[in-house]
């Protein structure tokens, strides 16, 4: 099997590789692609050096699958070319997302959305992956009515040059600022571009990925998110109306038995989610569960996940391992 990694240099193209590692695909042939600067050089993956070479050339290999992650205007020129290829493209970009003939996939929630033709997936928001890992199985059980969510984003979801510019700030360091304030020590309700009507493009997605992964456009949702100076995962604060009356001991029963949710929740412990403890990690932690004590049939919950593993890296992987079985 031939498996292109398009953006293999970036930071989430580093953590594919790795997770492809991981999971099962050590021994497959892996077709390292970058921009042009990068073609050439050398990097490890299993125990072998492995040169990049260019998206035209990658192209050309007739690859069984191509991860992206270069960005949206990388995925809208070249995911066609490949797929021209009968090559499947899993893309981590938000370019294809809101297409409705490209399926939108959490492999644990909606998997079978993916059709033999299908020759492009794409991979969700990381926060928007998070959310529904959360919100799916009680969505079944309850119908959501409304959601009110905060996002707590590290700085790892805007890339290297984010990361670069915290460190920096932390040791007073002149850096080029990709934020448009400093995030050491700081943080800001910005995340994306702002719209016409004041939400930004990433409050935007989690309510529009979230309807279509659910497969229900009637749910309403609410979003701010918000710039931290983390670099370990996301978090989010979650305030959920359902349309049915629940039982707060089920809602942890059903996360308990949900395949990729991991619930911490012992308050008298100091036991809860927060990003150190999930860097590195697949699952998504679920602490803070409780009854909203203001308003009938609405539960909170605090949502936790490394931004680059389930966010990105792993969720992608997931999808390919779903192809692979149907094969």
């Amino acid at each position: 099997m031939k498996i292109a990694v398009v953006g293999a240099t970036g930071l989430v193209g580093s953590v594919i590789l790795k997770v492809l590692e991981e999971r099962g695909f050590a021994n497959e042939d892996i077709v390292l692609v970058a921009t042009q600067k990068n073609v050439g050089r050398k990097i490890l993956f299993a125990g072998r050096e492995i040169a990049v070479c260019s998206v035209e050339d990658a192209i050309n290999q007739n690859c069984d699958y191509a991860i992206f992650s270069a960005g949206g205007k990388t995925s809208k020129e070249y995911a066609p070319l490949f797929a021209q290829k009968n090559t499947i493209v899993i893309d981590n970009s938000s370019f294809w997302r809101m297409d409705e003939n490209i399926p939108l996939v959490v492999p644990e929630i909606n998997a079978q959305s993916i059709k033999k033709e299908d020759r492009i997936i794409a991979n969700p928001n990381c926060s928007t992956i998070q959310l529904v890992m959360a919100l799916a199985p009680l969505h079944r059980e309850y119908k959501i009515k409304r959601v009110v969510v905060s996002t707590y984003q590290s700085v790892t979801g805007t890339g290297v040059k984010a990361v670069e510019q915290l460190i920096s700030e932390e040791n007073n360091n002149d850096c080029q600022r990709v934020y448009p304030h400093p995030i050491h020590r700081n943080l800001f309700p910005h995340g994306g571009d702002f719209l016409e009507n004041n939400y930004t493009t990433e409050e935007e997605k989690l309510l529009d990925e979230t309807r279509k992964i659910l497969s229900d456009k009637s749910i309403q949702l609410t979003a701010t998110v918000v710039r931290v100076p983390v670099t370990g995962g996301h978090s989010e604060s979650v305030n959920v109306e359902f349309e049915n009356e629940f039982e707060i001991e089920d809602v942890f029963s059903i996360l308990n038995n949900t395949s990729g949710i991991v619930v911490m929740d012992n308050p008298k412990e100091n036991i809860y989610p927060i990003p150190l403890l999930s860097e590195g990690k697949d699952e998504v932690f679920v602490g803070r569960i409780r009854r909203d004590l203001s308003q009938a049939k609405t539960l909170n919950l605090w949502i936790v996940s490394d931004n680059l593993r389930k966010g990105a890296a792993t969720n992608a992987v997931q999808i390919l391992e779903y192809l692979c079985r149907g094969k």
